[in-house]
């Protein structure tokens, strides 16, 4: 199985945080790459684990990821992203 995601990386102090928004999961690292490796290794946890519990299939529908198979393989991709915008609310 291979699924695609986006990452989003921020500092935050001296570390550094890595997350999906799709999945809803982050990590984070010392170094950018840290962080980014410290996500893959959490979102490989997330798949292998709701897997085992059959309820991976019916997560990643429910938050819109497309399932393609090719060749035998099965691919999921991401909802589309239309727009990342920074916004600001003053109250």
């Amino acid at each position: 199985m291979e699924i695609n995601f986006v990452t989003q990386i921020w500092q935050e102090g001296k570390m550094y945080v890595a997350y999906t928004p799709e999945l809803d999961i982050s990590s984070c690292g010392k170094t950018f790459l840290e962080a980014r490796k410290n996500l893959h290794e959490a979102v490989e946890i997330f798949l292998v684990e709701t897997a085992k519990m059959n309820t991976l299939d019916e997560i990643l529908e429910e938050s819109g990821f497309i399932r393609e198979k090719n060749n035998q393989k099965i691919r999921w991709q991401p909802p589309k992203i239309i727009s990342t915008e920074r916004e600001r609310v003053v109250v």
